[in-house]
């Protein structure tokens, strides 16, 4: 039998983001998958070290590795349109389920209990805390649009800034403080 489960995950890819707008920079779910993993460490670590809470902070990073896992087959749908209707957002989650479980079908069984949590994202805190990273991802996405002129990203990061903010987690507003202005410098600048 063979086992396409890793051979999906290396065609994220392949599958754009921000699709529905002109990017200066185009980006694609594995650069977004590794940027937002990198900011769940972040996260996890700024909430275990700075605030004093139980956090892991490498099983958000791998958590968040895997967080947009089932759009190698739903491909990615823009954030207007899966949240715009009730009925197309529960439909939407729904296929995600299915999605993850096809891929999970794409492992050999002794793995299948390693990565079936992960998949469908079983820990509560580790959830927060990705959906956290994911949206200061895209935040930080559209800052870098922003500096480079494409306006079109001023709405969405207004709209980002403020979901952020609804979330009340410490930990990203000490992330935003200490690091959020040093993403539109130039590489001259970061010294």
């Amino acid at each position: 039998m063979k086992h396409y489960f890793f051979a999906y995950m290396f065609r994220m890819r392949f599958i754009a983001r921000w699709a529905l707008m002109r990017n200066s920079f185009p980006e694609n779910v594995q650069e977004h998958s590794h940027q937002v993993a990198v900011l769940a460490h972040a996260l996890a670590t700024i909430r275990r070290d700075v605030f004093h809470k139980k956090a892991d902070p490498n099983a958000c990073a791998a958590a968040a590795l895997f967080h947009d896992a089932s759009e190698i087959l739903t491909g990615d749908l823009p954030t207007p349109v899966k949240y715009n209707n009730p009925a197309i957002q529960q439909a939407y989650k729904a296929l995600e389920v299915v999605a993850q479980d096809k891929l999970l079908q794409g492992l050999p069984e002794e793995l299948k209990p390693a990565y079936t949590p992960i998949l469908h994202e079983e820990d509560e805190e580790v959830r927060k805390i990705v959906k956290a990273a994911d949206k200061l991802s895209a935040y930080l996405k559209c800052q870098e649009e922003l500096h480079a002129g494409n306006q079109e990203f001023e709405q969405a990061a207004l709209e980002i800034m403020s979901a952020l903010q609804s979330y009340r987690m410490p930990e990203v507003a000490w992330f935003l403080e200490k690091f959020g202005n040093t993403f539109g410098v130039t590489l001259d600048e970061l010294r």
